[in-house]
């Protein structure tokens, strides 16, 4: 029986990665009189509802979603939360 799941991905850049538009914002941060801020880096943010027949299903669908659209593993990493979404009860006929 197919369940469904509710997903939110994080997609980073590799920690080795240059990020000029989180340069850009810490500056403008800065600029603004945030001084206390060290470091920011931007990601995308994505959340995604499927159908899955259990949860090891549901993972292996977001890692190739992942892999082959979302995110670039060469200078990205990402992070799934998954969340089961209970499916409403049905009324017994008798």
């Amino acid at each position: 029986m197919t369940q469904k799941y509710f997903a939110q991905i994080y997609v980073t850049l590799r920690p080795s990665v240059l990020d000029p538009a989180g340069t850009a914002v810490q500056s403008g941060l800065q600029h603004m009189g945030y001084d206390n801020v060290e470091r920011v880096r931007i990601g995308k943010y994505v959340e995604v509802t499927l159908t899955a027949v259990g949860e090891s299903e549901a993972r292996e669908q977001l890692d190739r979603i992942c892999d082959q659209l979302l995110a670039n593993p060469v200078i990205e990493n990402y992070r799934v939360e998954l969340t089961e979404i209970p499916l409403p009860l049905t009324p017994l006929k008798g």
